[in-house]
């Protein structure tokens, strides 16, 4: 009997220490991804430079494709601004292909707030960031191409 009691106590022992293990590695994990911090866009060199226009069509041909090859990379992309949003904390700058509502829409980065704000609609310029990648809307029947950590392509 006392050999079948220490079996079990060693099992829930190691258990309890597999659990707690499990717990730890999560909250590095979690820790890790909380807290990274990225670099300036602006200072980053572009994996892409693109057209807006055809960058757009791009992803209108073949979604899946256009993400797998742009998704969190560094894209530059030129052309004339369609729209500007103000946000809580951000400018949002659009460019729309008017042919099929679909657009890529830049969010800028707090220390370039200020040249966001410069921007004007129909002003030709290049945006430079993270592409968060593409999606298709069933219901407004456009894409939309999102990117953070923005900022002006000098």
């Amino acid at each position: 009997m006392a050999a079948d009691t220490n079996k079990k106590n060693n099992w829930r022992k190691r258990l309890l220490i597999a659990g707690l293990a499990l717990v730890i590695l999560l909250g590095a994990v979690y820790a890790y991804f909380a807290t990274q911090q990225y670099g300036d866009t602006s200072k980053i060199k572009a994996d892409y430079t693109v057209n807006a226009l055809d960058f757009i069509r791009e992803f209108q041909l073949d979604n899946k494709t256009a993400n797998e090859k742009y998704a969190d990379k560094i894209v530059a992309v030129n052309g004339r601004v369609s729209e500007i949003e103000a946000a809580d904390t951000t400018i949002n700058v659009k460019f729309i292909d008017t042919l099929t509502g679909s657009y890529a829409i830049f969010a800028f980065q707090q220390q370039h707030l200020a040249e966001a704000k410069t921007i004007q609609p129909g002003d030709s310029i290049s945006i430079k960031g993270s592409c968060s990648g593409g999606i298709f809307s069933d219901i407004l029947e456009a894409t939309a191409i999102s990117f953070k950590r923005s900022a002006i392509n000098n």
